[in-house]
């Protein structure tokens, strides 16, 4: 039977900025996005009956189609229907790395290697701007986890802009096991203490959307200036979330304390992240972080960006 082992990258947000509400009541975005070296690996083999069969020895993982996963597998099934009767089924073994929860589009990064997968196995010879029009069936970020690298990401974050990749960036990554922040509760709650900010017309919401492709981050990206990197970084959600998830804050506040460019809570969070110029300020930073929150519920992770989406081992 056929195989393949894929490699499905974290990400996390340079930029989140939230500017309104489209006409399907999703919040417009414009954010820009980068993976990192942090990844999970995911094992797909053929079958020959027409399951899907989902293993994953995390705990928390759900074996069901509540897993995007599973529901990458089973929306291939339906859009191609032929080759789901040449070659069968499919079983997914998720090796989980990324942290569970943590605003760093773990769910939506194994998604994306199903669908890749499966397009492999099958040898259906899908482009990657199809996979990504897939993906975003099933999620926000799942057309970004197949590409990767360094983009922007406008409509509701579905639509990707590529943006030159970045080098020799390093990122200290601390997350509490324990600690879930829900990213439908973090839109609603800022919608209902911010939409009077909102942009309310459609020819405002575009041009607010595109000013970002002129903003400093980009140009800072494009000169890969990590000092001036870090210190645009922006994420609209920590206005929300850090006040009603203290951990988060003092967490945030604790990375601050050290050297570092620039520090920030990625997505929804809880995942704080501040970056570095080397690998070791930011082996650093991840020591005087962890001598100073001995809390064992506290996950550190060092890591690296990377240029690519998810990929064939």
């Amino acid at each position: 039977m056929k195989s393949y082992t894929l490699i499905a990258p974290a990400k996390i947000n340079l930029h989140l900025e939230i500017i309104g509400i489209r006409p399907d009541n999703y919040h417009q975005l414009v954010m820009i996005m980068q993976t990192v070296d942090l990844a999970d690996r995911v094992e797909l083999k053929s079958l020959n009956t027409d399951d899907i069969i989902l293993h994953c020895g995390h705990p928390d993982v759900p074996l069901d189609r509540t897993n995007l996963a599973y529901r990458a597998a089973e929306l291939m099934q339906q859009e191609f229907p032929d080759a789901f009767a040449k070659y069968g089924g499919v079983e997914i073994t998720l090796h989980k790395h990324i942290p569970i929860a943590a605003g760093l589009a773990g769910g939506s990064g194994n998604a994306a290697a199903v669908l890749v997968g499966i397009d492999l196995l099958w040898e259906l010879g899908i482009t990657q701007a199809s996979l990504q029009e897939l993906g975003a069936k099933l999620g926000s970020d799942v057309p970004f986890c197949i590409s990767g690298g360094t983009a922007i990401a406008t409509g509701r974050g579905e639509l990707i802009s590529p943006l030159p990749s970045l080098e020799g960036i390093y990122a200290v990554l601390g997350k509490y096991h324990s600690l879930e922040v829900s990213t439908p509760w973090a839109y609603t709650t800022y919608r209902h203490e911010f939409e009077h900010e909102y942009a309310q017309e459609p020819a405002t919401l575009f041009d607010r959307s595109q000013g970002v492709h002129s903003g400093n981050l980009v140009k800072a990206i494009v000169e890969g200036d990590a000092v001036k990197i870090g210190g645009l970084l922006y994420n609209d959600l920590e206005k929300v979330v850090l006040p009603a998830y203290p951990l988060v804050s003092q967490l945030r506040t604790e990375f601050q304390r050290h050297p570092n460019l620039g520090t920030m809570m990625s997505g929804s969070g809880p995942t704080v992240f501040s970056l570095a110029s080397s690998r070791s300020q930011a082996e650093q930073l991840y020591h005087q972080v962890r001598a100073a929150i001995t809390d064992p519920d506290l996950e550190l992770f060092v890591t690296q960006f990377c240029d690519q989406g998810v990929r064939v081992v």
